[in-house]
This record gives C-alpha cells, sequence and structure tokens, in this order.
C-alpha cells in the first residue's frame, strides 16, 4: 500500500486521513498538539461539504452536533442592546438554508473518530525537514525519528511547516486582510440560551458571546482592525498580551472576560489573512485546505473548502495512487476555479445593493464544483 503522511489533524487532514485509506492507503497524522484541538468558533458545512459529509456517514451525526442559535443581540459601548435579529447571526448567517453549523472541536472530533482505524497518529511531534529523493519523501520530525513516505501532504493551516519547507517563506504566499482575531472558552456567567451577544465598542474593535451545545460554556471572540504586525503565532501568552492591551478600555464585561482569557487552555489567535498559491504541489508534496487556499473566515467558507479539497484531492490519488504527478495535477485542476471563488467571498461585492444580491451569491458559489467529476 502507498503511504502518506499528513501533517494537521485539523478538518482538511482528518479528512484527508479518512478518504486515503478508503482508497487504499496507509495514512500517518502528525500533530504538534498533544491530541485534537479543543476550542475554536463555530463553523459551517454547506453547499459540496455537505455532500462530503454524507459519503462519510457523518450527516445525521453532524445535524446532532449543530448549534442551535435562535439569533442574537448587538450591544452598543454602555451595553444597551441597539439591534436584535431571529433570522440570522454573525456566525452562521440566514437561518432559512440548510447549512450545518456546529463548533469547530465537535466537528473534529466527529471526523477524529471517523478516521481511526488504519490510520497511524503521532500526537506531540511536528515536521522538521523534507528530503525529496524522487522515489519517496525522507520526513525528519522534531521529536520522533526519521521516516520516509510515498507522499506529504500539509493540511497544517495557515502557518503552514509543509508549506514553508516545501515551496519557501510564508511571506511570499500570505496576504493580510487588516484584521486580528482570538477566541477561547470559558463559564457561561451570562447564563446565554442558544444566544449571541456582540458587543460594539469602537469601530475598528469588537467581540462576540455564544454558548456550546450544551449551554454551559461560552466562546469569546475578540477581534481589531490593524495594520499588519510581527507576532510569535506559537507564543500564546505574548498573543493574550496583544488582545489585553487592545481592549483595556473597553467597557461592560470586558475586564472581566480578559480575566477569563488568561485562564483559557484553548486560546488560539491569528490573523485575517488569505494564501494565494500559483500551485499546490511540488514533487511528491502538496498542501490542502488552509495550507493551500485559506480564504479566511471572512469568507466564511474555510471548513467547506478543507473538506471539498481533502475529498478531491484523495479522489484522484485513488484514482491514480502510482502517478501523482497526474493525481496532483487533477485536484488543482479541479479545486482551483471553486477555490477562487469562495476566496472572493471574503470581499463585499461592490455591485450587490441589497442582502438578497449578496445571499444569492454565496449561494451560486458554495456548490460550484461536482465531487463526481
Amino acid at each position: 500500500m502507498p503511504t502518506a503522511l499528513i501533517s494537521g489533524a485539523g478538518i482538511a487532514g482528518l479528512t484527508l486521513a479518512h478518504w486515503l485509506r478508503r482508497h487504499g492507503f496507509t495514512p500517518t497524522v502528525v500533530e504538534r498538539a498533544p491530541a485534537p484541538r479543543p476550542g475554536g468558533q463555530a463553523i459551517d458545512i454547506r453547499g459540496t461539504a455537505l455532500t462530503v459529509v454524507e459519503r462519510m456517514g457523518l450527516l445525521e451525526a453532524a445535524r446532532g452536533a449543530r448549534t442551535r442559535f435562535a439569533g442574537q443581540s448587538v450591544l452598543d459601548a454602555d451595553g444597551n442592546e441597539v439591534e436584535r435579529s431571529t433570522e440570522m447571526t454573525y456566525t452562521g448567517g440566514w437561518f432559512n438554508n440548510d447549512d450545518i453549523e456546529i463548533m469547530r472541536d465537535d466537528l473534529a472530533h466527529l471526523l477524529h473518530e471517523k478516521a481511526r482505524d488504519g490510520v497511524v497518529y503521532r500526537f506531540g511531534d511536528s515536521v522538521s525537514a523534507l528530503t525529496d529523493t524522487g522515489s519517496g519523501v525522507r520526513v525528519e520530525f522534531e521529536r520522533g525519528e526519521p521516516s520516509t513516505f510515498d507522499l506529504v501532504l500539509g493540511a497544517d493551516g495557515l502557518h503552514s511547516t509543509v508549506r514553508r519547507l516545501a515551496f519557501g517563506e510564508e511571506h511570499r504566499f500570505l496576504r493580510p486582510m487588516g484584521a486580528f482575531a482570538g477566541i477561547f472558552s470559558t463559564e457561561n456567567f451570562l447564563d446565554l440560551h442558544d444566544w449571541q451577544i456582540w458587543y460594539m465598542n469602537l469601530p475598528e474593535a469588537a467581540y462576540g458571546l455564544y454558548p456550546t451545545r450544551d449551554n454551559t460554556r461560552l466562546r469569546v471572540m475578540m477581534g481589531f482592525e490593524d495594520e499588519p504586525f510581527d507576532y510569535d503565532y506559537r507564543d500564546t501568552h505574548a498573543q493574550k498580551r496583544i488582545l489585553a492591551h487592545r481592549f483595556a478600555t473597553m467597557d461592560w464585561e470586558t475586564p472581566r472576560l480578559l480575566k477569563a482569557m488568561w485562564d483559557a487552555d484553548d486560546f488560539f489567535f491569528d490573523s485575517m489573512a488569505q494564501i494565494r498559491m500559483d500551485t499546490w504541489s511540488s514533487g511528491r508534496t502538496a498542501l490542502v485546505g488552509d495550507a493551500a487556499h485559506c480564504p479566511s473566515p471572512q469568507s466564511g467558507q474555510g471548513s467547506s473548502l478543507a473538506l471539498v479539497g481533502a475529498y478531491i484531492l484523495a479522489d484522484e490519488l485513488g484514482r491514480a495512487p502510482d502517478d501523482h504527478r497526474t493525481a496532483f495535477a487533477r485536484y488543482e485542476e479541479r479545486m482551483r476555479p471553486f477555490v477562487e471563488l469562495n476566496q472572493e467571498l471574503a470581499f463585499p461585492d461592490e455591485s450587490a445593493t441589497t442582502e438578497t444580491e449578496n445571499t444569492a451569491r454565496v449561494e451560486r458559489v458554495k456548490s460550484a464544483i461536482d465531487l463526481d467529476d
């Protein structure tokens, strides 16, 4: 059986592991974290991605784990409600569609359970060097012994190590979007029940609160706008200092949330950015998901692109298991137009004059690909 190393145990990596195993590969997943990562925002499974989840036998489980938000409130700087909706939320959009909104860690759990048998996991480790020998890729790890694989597949996110090692430094492909966000969990001290609250204090900074499925915990999303600046994306303490400084002057429940942030063990912070590359493969190495084409959270399509991209990459490798060049070329040929459409969703359509027109644009994009091509 051909072997493949997948770097990253996120949505793209776990989906890819499942489908590669189904196509006769022996996948190994390496993940820097000691276990599947907890936390994360509410994400959406949309359009063609729903078909991928259905073909994995997970559609009903995903529906069972979906969020149950009934609406949202928007507050002003003094904590007064200035807007309310029972028809949409900022995280999931309008309710009148077939999309599944689900917490990122809930979806990752479902995918990990599905991709257990026949998949080797190396948690607490990371790739440190790649050498393409022509007949395989020799991989060195930060902690484990070196191994050689037929293929290496980078599913390791916006700051992909595999991309850096195989394609060059991140700055060549990163397109910042002038915003940053942090997310973490805390107790549901506001006793929110399937309801979101968005606190708008300054034009360039805001945060949202919403409960997880059992309504016992809150997910907190704090975001601000700024020009790109340097920070260590692996230094959680330094990232928390950034948010503490940016939100220090905000009122309402901000001091309590900042205190909870310091105690959070699922804290995540990053810039809002896209990845733009001319090609997603080099020799026996290829990229998938955010590592290849992050559309940014503003698009609302990152998780769906990860699911669809992983499915199509595995599909093409299954069709040509002994010809990775053809498989990688076909994967990119099928995915790139879809990716480009989805990346454009992160930017407003200046020609759209109504919310209906914007909604129609999203609906056209999210299913603009054929899984059976």
